[in-house]
């Protein structure tokens, strides 16, 4: 698999030939509108062609400051302009995120949309300013590359950003918003990959690939070094399947690195439910519970290529859960990597098994900060939606430190509870611990009161339940139709 991502450039004046020129609309003194990004020679040439200025034409039309709002003016020949609402005039880089992400998701929808090169002019300035609003126009100008034997070309060939300054820090945020930006879409396109395309081997390869020219080390645990690793929960999860699990363990080690954070990430590449089988309406969009592990394997990719000065080793734990002769039962006692044996009690909680074993393996590298990415439980989404996630910690300290990450990437998260009530839900009478209450209440809770049990004491850890987010079912903004890449910093 490859990912097609747009040449970013970044311009003080618009380029010569261009499809598509992006600018904006704000309200100032309240009930006032006024253009952002028009330059001198966009406007001369409006109206030499229609005897009006760009924002005459913008108020003909009924364009709006409103956020979401695009609106498409008459085309300049061959150039079409497109302005996007940006409320008032203090924008925020989130604000231009979504502007950018509405505007170019539009130019992907436009006919006869391909290899076109797109300038977007917000006169942003700002370094932070410069890399929001690239990022907004990578990520909505991503589409998942059809499966077929003919392929046509990507939409968009090149976005130039319209800034007026083009200084070092400019350029660094440039560079910055396409780390972020090719990790999010290469997660996109890993969780949107069909099942019978992307299975633990095909994962594992791909994710090998992906990082091999980075200063990430690669190692892969196949099944038989699961087995004399003593990987119960991976193993008996993956046992039910013709294709074998895999355990992917990725570290980036930069010199000089005083912080370790370990990343551990749910790669159930397709979840029939196994024994427990789903019904079927409820199947057909398992090939995205793999999300949490595309999203750590894309992380770390990103973090290198920016050379953040921080250790990171990652996870990722992959299996496929089917049904079959050689399923893992209710009922089963599984003795997990780190020793402790689980009573299992449904087939279809596959996601803490696998989850379990890896948590262990990484408390072994005694890091400062486990954090955990997962479409764990239905339950997170009953709680919380579709465009929110979960968030379990063992500190408030590890929490706001989450939910000021969360806040940077723009992702919504919400702290649930593990209370001493919680845990006492997952006790059992012939093994260490139950891998669930067995009760429909609470469920988000108990799954990570359950992966709390591997995390040693002195580790601070995280748990993210990503199952609402990891699917969307409509575009917005920047995240498009299907795999938004959550927890991969989109």
């Amino acid at each position: 698999m490859s990912r097609n991502i747009a040449n970013l450039t970044l311009s003080k004046s618009l380029p010569k030939a261009v499809d598509v020129v992006v600018v904006g609309l704000v309200t100032i003194n309240k009930d006032e509108t006024a253009a952002v990004g028009v330059t001198a020679d966009l406007d001369k040439a409006y109206a030499a062609a229609y005897g009006r200025s760009v924002m005459a034409m913008a108020k003909a039309v009924g364009a709006s400051p409103a956020a979401d709002n695009v609106t498409t003016l008459p085309a300049l020949k061959d150039t079409r302009v497109l302005v996007v609402g940006l409320e008032d005039a203090d924008v925020t880089p989130e604000r231009l995120r979504r502007a950018t992400g509405n505007a170019l998701r539009t130019v992907i929808g436009m006919e006869g949309a391909a290899g076109w090169q797109v300038a977007v002019s917000l006169e942003a300035s700002d370094p932070e300013l410069v890399q929001a609003t690239a990022e907004g126009a990578l990520l909505g100008a991503y589409r998942f590359e059809k499966l077929s034997e003919t392929q046509d070309a990507a939409p968009v060939a090149g976005i130039t950003v319209i800034t007026g300054a083009t200084t070092t820090v400019q350029k660094d945020a440039l560079a910055a918003a396409a780390a972020t930006s090719t990790a999010v879409c290469q997660a996109r396109d890993w969780t949107n990959t069909p099942p019978n395309l992307l299975y633990p081997a095909t994962f594992a390869e791909a994710a090998k690939a992906h990082l091999r020219d980075a200063r990430v080390t690669v190692e892969i645990l196949d099944e038989k070094a699961l087995e004399k690793a003593g990987y119960g929960g991976i193993l008996a999860v993956g046992g039910g399947s013709a294709r074998a699990p895999r355990l992917v363990r990725l570290s980036y080690a930069p010199r000089g690195a005083t912080r370790h954070l370990a990343l551990v990430g749910k790669g159930i590449t397709f979840d029939s439910g196994g024994l427990d089988i789903k019904p079927a309406g409820q199947m057909a969009g398992m090939k995205c519970d793999m999300s949490g592990a595309a999203a750590v394997i894309a992380a770390i990719r990103a973090i290198a290529d920016l050379g953040l000065k921080v250790k990171v080793t990652a996870y990722a734990a992959m299996a496929e859960n089917m049904p079959s002769g050689s399923s893992y039962r209710a009922s089963d006692v599984l003795t997990m990597f780190d020793g402790q044996t689980v009573e299992n009690f449904n087939t279809d909680a596959e996601g803490r098994l696998v989850m379990a074993d890896a948590i262990g393996r990484a408390a072994q590298d005694s890091p400062d900060l486990i954090v955990d990415v997962a479409t764990l439980t239905g339950a997170c989404m009953v709680a919380l939606g579709m465009r929110t996630a979960g968030l379990m910690t063992n500190g408030d300290v590890t929490t706001d430190r989450l939910l000021d990450a969360a806040e940077a990437a723009d992702e919504d998260f919400w702290e649930l509870p593990i209370t001493e009530h919680t845990r006492t839900l997952i006790k059992s009478s012939v093994a260490d611990m139950r891998s669930g209450s067995g009760q429909r209440w609470g469920g988000a809770v108990v799954a990570g009161a359950f992966l709390e049990r591997f995390v040693p004491e002195g580790i601070e850890w995280a748990h993210l339940d990503i199952a609402g987010p990891a699917e969307s079912e409509e575009a917005y903004g920047y995240v498009p139709k299907g795999a938004p890449a959550w927890g991969s910093g989109r």
